[in-house]
């Protein structure tokens, strides 16, 4: 459903949330080896999510990435999904066809709509701050 890229953002973003709420900054290179992603990639992720306003970077000595404790409620899992993959999910036909719509529907089109808001339903009322207390208590994981 989801592009790698935006699946990296998420990861991040949820390992970013919890490690603020121990009020730690993290770098680059932690992040990138917590999610299990490439290091480069990881900072053209953590570029488009600090573009968004999703999370915040800090520069120089004590630097790293943080969300703020308080924005953490605010911020929903959509927002990363748009941020970085912007509503093809949500719009797309669930065949890949370029001209699939009410009118001219693909075989799957009914049953995947309801699939797409179901998914967005989700997204909408998931917050980081749920996601990121998952991690913290240990009942969630980011990787295997």
């Amino acid at each position: 459903m989801f592009s790698k890229t935006c699946e990296y953002g998420i990861r991040a973003t949820i390992f970013i949330a919890s490690q603020s709420y121990q009020d730690n900054r993290v770098g680059l290179k932690d992040i990138a080896e917590k999610i299990d992603s490439p290091e480069a990639f990881t900072a053209k992720i953590l570029q488009i999510l600090s573009k968004s306003n999703i999370i915040h970077s800090i520069k120089g000595v004590g630097g790293g990435f943080e969300i703020p404790k308080e924005k953490m409620s605010q911020i929903k899992l959509i927002q990363i999904v748009a941020a970085i993959d912007g509503d093809r999910v949500f719009t797309g036909c669930g065949l890949g066809l370029s001209h699939c719509s009410e009118t001219h529907p693909c075989p799957v089109h009914d049953r995947f709509k309801e699939i797409r808001n179901n998914l967005a339903n989700m997204l909408e009322n998931t917050n980081l701050e749920e996601l990121a207390m998952g991690i913290k208590s240990g009942d969630t994981f980011l990787r295997y």
